[in-house]
């Protein structure tokens, strides 16, 4: 008899531990095996940590655990080898700790669905065959022309799909006279575009620097900083070929999964099959082909989003996190993982060097890179020795800056959007915001269309005439009537992209507007495609959100222009200025990346904002000491930690005496370093109907404090009948 340890696919803490199970059979049981267990008298998947060899009887445990231990049958082991090997193993338990979840949780996270620990799982997509069709015999005597023909064509090419040779009639003669032989063949759901061959470039003299420094560092993780358009990108594949030479893989995250193609692109043209592709966009099948091909050792180089931090890579040398600043890399469920921790997790357990590559860096990542906690690259200058763009920042209280068609273009860039389409070059416009109208309300009575599952502005977005919420997802028909006063003359408010994209329309005859926003990217290939076509010159402007502001290269565009570089000011975040200011450096480095000088202008409310005028001059180092100051001032990251606890209940009162209980448990230990904010109302207060609070720790010293709110979430105190998350390194308050 084994004794079994298992975890359940549920991530409650509270069932958050190890259950015994007992197995008698003979079919192969192992840790990291899936087994489908009977739990609470229902049937759930279960996930293998140990197997034992016991020799008590199951009524000798029985009597010693005081509970009825329940038997695996071996028609429930669903796997035949382990799920993840040793080092995938290793580094789920540190994300386990490090961000204080579920063990399970991370597992399901970081397996694709066919293969996660969850029932669901058996319903996935399984691997997919296709019949080919060989030559056994090359002897055509006895045979009809056209099964000679057939003959030939299958011997030429040693083996062809079935659906390719032809008649079924005339292959099955060919199998019974012993000539050919059908077999079947993995068919892979997934294709990379085949690419055309390219041979390294030249490297600038900075690159070169810039190479050997990340190579030679003792540090196994290095920050390479380098402005936009310097060639990081080139950097990132000569290291590859030296990693790839060395016979090691590397792991090359993007932030976004619209910039995936654009990578793989890079990718592919110079190491050709050697590289797969994960991300979100990938169907179930595909993605568990292309998880396969990587685990099988097929591919070598792996590039993807957020999640291909756990792709199942073998000898891993080269982890680079492109683009490291952007906040995509952190999930925003549980386990609330960010990439970028998660890759400094795995180089430590794999050996592996980590490239953090940015042209505005964190400011925790470049403050450890000053303390030489991390390695420091940088590239200074532009790869083809470009100024950057001159740029201007146009202040929206002054109304000479505005032109009489529109009250959201001003004068100057509406002049160089119709200067760029005389010369045959392009345009980006980003306004943070997406949908048409960003507020409803009703001017007799004061009534707002607000989202009645969790209280934020509905938006308005023409294209589908719908009220929106942005945060929550929830969408309703657009109103006739207030529902309070019945007035039909309601108030619309505030401007996004599809009403920039129309009025420029209306404004420029004949002008060709692109728009890439959330909207546009829900659809499979639609942004891609958009994207192919303005780089071709098939449009003037692009209009777009944050996703036309990150690591794209448009050589036809000499304009950009932040429309309204105030909206990121406005949230209730630390992060608010750190935020503006990468968006506007990162979108004015959009402009003049090729031969021909850029320019960029950032309209603004607030001129004088310290985040806008360093964002516009793409002085980082300014912008990092002020910043600096603030967040010492205020004591946030990268001064102390912090970790979120959001309590969460459908009974208001009873989550606000659940956040005070833990914040008074929290009080009582008495820890030195530990600073409690809140309960807080959270701005979105009420999601999915249930109220929610969140208390906020920030602490100088981690050890000591996680410790115990490890214990206080395991104690009946975090076990109330209140949901409560553990948000670790939170971006937000």
């Amino acid at each position: 008899m084994k004794l079994i340890g298992v975890l359940i696919q549920y991530g409650a803490r509270a069932v958050a531990r190890t259950f015994s199970y007992v197995y008698y059979g003979r079919k192969k049981i192992e840790p990291r095996f899936r087994v489908k267990i009977n739990f609470n008298n229902k049937e759930i998947m279960g996930f293998v940590t140990d197997v034992t060899d016991e020799n008590r009887s199951q009524e000798e445990l029985e009597q010693e655990l005081g509970y009825q231990i329940k038997e695996i049958k071996e028609a429930d082991i669903i796997d035949e080898e382990p799920l993840i090997n040793d080092e995938l193993m290793s580094l789920a338990e540190k994300v386990a700790d490090y961000y204080i979840s579920p063990l399970i949780g991370v597992l399901q996270a970081m397996l694709p669905k066919t293969l996660s620990p969850k029932l669901s799982s058996l319903h996935g997509p399984k691997i997919a065959y296709e019949k080919w069709v060989k030559c056994l015999d090359k002897d055509e005597e006895g045979l009809t022309p056209k099964q000679i023909e057939m003959l030939r064509l299958i011997a030429d090419n040693e083996e062809i799909l079935k659906k390719e040779a032809g008649s079924p009639a005339v292959l099955n003669a060919l199998i019974e006279k012993g000539k050919v032989q059908t077999f079947s063949k993995e068919k892979n759901r997934f294709v990379l575009p085949i690419e055309e061959r390219e041979n390294p470039h030249e490297m600038s003299v900075e690159q070169r620097i810039a190479y050997d420094n990340i190579l030679n560092s003792p540090k196994n993780v290095v920050l390479l900083q380098g402005v936009t358009g310097s060639g990081k990108t080139e950097v990132y594949l000569r290291l590859s070929e030296k990693y790839l030479d060395d016979g090691k893989t590397v792991l090359m995250l993007v932030p976004e999964i619209n910039l995936t193609p654009q990578m793989v692109e890079y990718f592919s043209r110079r190491f050709g099959p050697k590289v797969a592709i994960l991300h979100s966009e990938l169907t179930p099948g595909e993605r568990y082909d292309e998880y396969r091909r990587i685990a099988q050792g097929k591919a070598q180089i792996v590039v993807g989003a957020r999640s291909a931090i756990f792709a199942p890579l073998t000898n891993l040398g080269l982890i680079i996190l492109d683009e490291e600043h952007v906040e995509s890399y952190k999930q925003d469920n549980a386990p609330h993982y960010h990439a970028r921790e998660v890759a400094i997790f795995r180089g430590e357990i794999s050996g592996a060097k980590v490239l953090l590559g940015s042209a505005t860096p964190t400011l925790e990542t470049k403050a450890r890179a000053l303390r030489g906690v991390y390695g420091y690259a940088e590239m200074k200058h532009r790869v083809n020795q470009r100024p950057l763009p001159q740029t201007n920042i146009i202040d929206l209280c002054n109304r000479a800056n505005y032109d009489k068609c529109s009250e959201k273009l001003t004068k100057p860039v509406l002049n160089a959007i119709k200067e760029r389409m005389e010369r045959g070059e392009q345009s980006l416009l980003l306004i943070n915001r997406r949908g048409y109208w960003t507020a409803v309300n009703c001017p007799r009575c004061g009534y707002i269309f607000t989202c009645p599952q969790c209280g934020g502005n509905l938006t308005y977005h023409s294209y589908d005439k719908m009220l929106k919420c942005h945060h929550c997802g929830e969408v309703s028909i657009y109103p006739n009537e207030c529902p309070q006063c019945k007035n039909t003359k309601l108030r619309r408010v505030g401007y996004g992209t599809e009403r920039i994209e129309e009025e420029l329309n209306d404004i420029i005859p004949g002008i060709r507007v692109a728009r890439i926003d959330s909207d546009v990217s829900q659809v499979s290939k639609k942004m891609e495609s958009i994207l192919k076509d303005f780089k071709k010159g098939e449009y003037d402007v692009l209009v777009g959100t944050q996703m036309i502001a990150k690591g794209h290269d448009f050589p036809k565009v000499t304009m950009s222009s932040v429309v309204m570089a105030d909206i990121g000011l406005s949230l209730p975040t630390y992060r608010a200025a750190e935020r503006t200011f990468g968006l506007i450096a990162q979108a004015v480095g959009r402009s003049g990346r090729a031969d021909k000088e850029g320019i960029a202008y950032i309209q603004t409310y607030n001129p004088n904002h310290y985040a806008i005028v360093f964002g516009a001059t793409q002085d980082y180092e300014k912008f990092f000491l002020r910043e600096m100051m603030e967040r010492k001032n205020a004591q946030y990251p990268p001064f102390v930690y912090l970790i979120l606890l959001e309590f969460s209940c459908a009974n208001e009162e009873k989550c606000v005496n659940a956040a005070y209980d833990f914040k008074f448990a929290l009080q009582d230990r008495k820890l030195d370093t530990l600073t409690l904010v809140g309960p807080l109302t959270p701005f979105y207060s009420i999601v999915g109907g249930k109220y929610k609070r969140v208390l906020l720790l920030k602490m100088k010293k981690r050890d000591e404090i996680v410790s115990v709110l490890k214990e206080l979430l395991n104690s009946p105190i975090a076990n109330s009948g209140v949901d409560i998350t553990v948000d670790v390194d939170p971006l937000d308050y």
